[in-house]
């Protein structure tokens, strides 16, 4: 298992360096598009296991927009957001009215909403900040910086988990992370954040601790958010894309928050 997640780790990590550094934008917000569309795949997936009456492909399509829009800088006013959220809504609702059953409806759109939200709204930042970046910085550089300062927590929290881990940190939830992975995967995390500030020229030291803070901790609960979801479908992994790695949410699932709270933050910074 580790030999397989070696390999299919830094496999990754060429093609995440040529997507950011060598391939246009275009091709970045196409390959934030299918991460959605196959994350969204894998929740209904794993949802319908439960025999809730999801609109698998109704919410594919729209999460899949999300990103679409983002990327062709799409800026609708509130009143436009609404007729949007009402539209989907509508939408939803036609839908189970059609199937003319009522068994588990509202959990059935309420479940559609949440994958719709929880996957393609939220990651649908990557695209902003490598497209349209907050502070007038090179959005190749914000996007390796959350990679590092995320993905460095999550590898750190498993390697200490697996062989320094004696605390079980929730095992109703997961298992196998411990307390001590946990505290080394923040710890990492915000050592990885001040030793690349260079990558954040803009940014003051002070604010580059506060974001190596959250998104250490924010990170985790997405890990954590998963893990949840996967436990109550009954499942070890949300899918079998990645050898040793498992689906594309369990690659996503840290960055699935750090990545909307990143673009955030950085927008509250003054100019």
């Amino acid at each position: 298992m580790l030999g397989r997640r070696i390999i299919s780790s830094t496999l990754l990590i060429i093609f995440l360096w040529l997507l950011i550094f060598i391939l246009p934008g275009w091709i970045f917000a196409i390959a934030v598009i299918a991460v959605v569309g196959l994350g969204l795949y894998e929740f209904f997936n794993m949802v319908s296991k439960k025999g809730i009456p999801i609109y698998r492909y109704f919410g594919i399509i729209i999460g899949c927009l999300i990103p679409v829009t983002t990327y062709l800088q799409f800026r609708p006013s509130v009143e436009v957001e609404f007729v949007l959220i009402t539209a989907i809504c509508f939408c939803v609702f036609l839908l189970q009215i059609v199937r003319r059953k009522t068994e588990h409806a509202l959990v059935g759109i309420a479940t559609t909403f949440f994958g719709i939200f929880y996957i393609g709204w939220l990651f649908s930042f990557a695209i902003k900040l490598r497209i349209l970046p907050p502070l007038n910085m090179d959005g190749r550089f914000l996007i390796l910086y959350l990679l590092l300062v995320t993905k460095s927590g999550d590898i750190a929290a498993y390697f200490v988990g697996t062989f320094f881990g004696k605390h079980r940190l929730i095992p109703q939830i997961s298992p196998k992370k411990s307390v001590e992975g946990a505290i080394a995967g923040c710890i990492v995390s915000f050592i990885v954040a001040i030793g690349f500030k260079s990558l954040l020229p803009a940014v003051s030291i002070m604010h580059i601790c506060i974001i190596g803070i959250l998104l250490s901790l924010v990170g985790q609960v997405g890990d954590l958010s998963e893990s949840l979801i996967k436990r109550d479908c009954q499942v070890k992994d949300s899918g079998s894309l990645f050898s040793g790695l498992g689906g594309m949410l369990d690659l996503i699932d840290s960055l699935i928050f750090t990545t909307p709270i990143f673009y955030f933050y950085l927008r509250l910074i003054p100019q």
